[in-house]
């Protein structure tokens, strides 16, 4: 039981640190309809991978770098003329298919390949957990200073701006907050599934929540319990701990809308 609480519970205590920004930023990137958003930028992490290992710098180095490589292209290609989901698909696909061509090209990260596509939580260590605390609690701070203009803008930007808010300062901000998370979540859950990870709670959260603080709450809520029970399965039935997580947020998602569909027949 010791050796099993010795593997677990650094990867449980990382999982419930990310969850502190899983809620806040799914729910803001559901009231703003940028869910293509963060898969593009999940995806862009494969190629930060590969660069990593081309260049022989730390992985979450040439993560990063793409990251904000990914925020910088797109802040050029805001145009009125190309819509932005449009654009968000350009940039995943290209990312996704840079990222593996270049792969298929590094003998020596092929057999890691799965653990980067869908990620491996049991990897965490004790030595690692200051390093994720520290920077969640960055974000953290940033989020909460800037919390009521982002609300401001997921609202209603043109009465935001009217009201002195800075919505390209703020959109960046945002982008910047999602490519951080990108970095952490890269080891939890993989590049291909971190929209998941972002999404699902807040989407189950806005089935049985009545305001933003209520939504985010019972979305940290969804999340801690994906992330608990997601993690202990995979322990136990040996399946990736990524998919495991997101499957038990869907199914968590599965079950209060059917729990809700049954109170409104009734």
């Amino acid at each position: 039981m010791m050796e099993w609480l010795e593997l677990l519970l650094p990867a449980w205590i990382m999982g419930s640190l990310l969850v502190f920004l899983t809620a806040p930023l799914g729910c803001l990137m559901l009231w703003r309809r940028m869910s293509f958003f963060a898969d593009t930028m999940a995806h862009g992490t494969l190629l930060g991978v590969a660069l990593a290992a081309v260049l022989s710098l730390p992985l979450w180095l040439g993560v990063t770098f793409t990251a904000l490589l990914l925020v910088a292209i797109l802040w050029v290609l805001h145009d009125p003329r190309l819509p932005n989901d449009a654009l968000l698909a350009l940039c995943s696909a290209t990312l996704l298919c840079s990222g593996l061509l270049l792969i298929q090209h590094l003998p020596a990260l092929r057999p890691e390949l799965l653990s980067y596509l869908f990620g491996d939580l049991l990897t965490i260590e004790w030595s690692d957990l200051p390093t994720f605390a520290a920077v969640i609690i960055g974000a953290l701070a940033i989020l909460y200073k800037y919390w009521q203009a982002q609300i401001q803008i997921a609202i209603d930007p043109d009465i935001a701006v009217s009201e002195g808010v800075d919505a390209k300062w703020q959109r960046l901000i945002f982008m910047l907050l999602l490519a951080l998370f990108t970095v952490l979540a890269l080891r939890a859950v993989g590049s291909l599934l971190m929209g998941a990870l972002l999404v699902i709670p807040a989407l189950t959260s806005r089935l049985i929540s009545h305001s933003p603080q209520q939504m985010v709450i019972n979305a940290f809520i969804v999340a801690q319990i994906g992330v608990t029970v997601g993690l202990w399965s995979s322990a136990g039935l040996n399946i990736s701990t990524g998919l495991s997580i997101v499957l038990c947020m869907s199914l968590l998602f599965a079950v209060t809308f059917c729990v809700m569909k049954m109170k409104k027949v009734a």
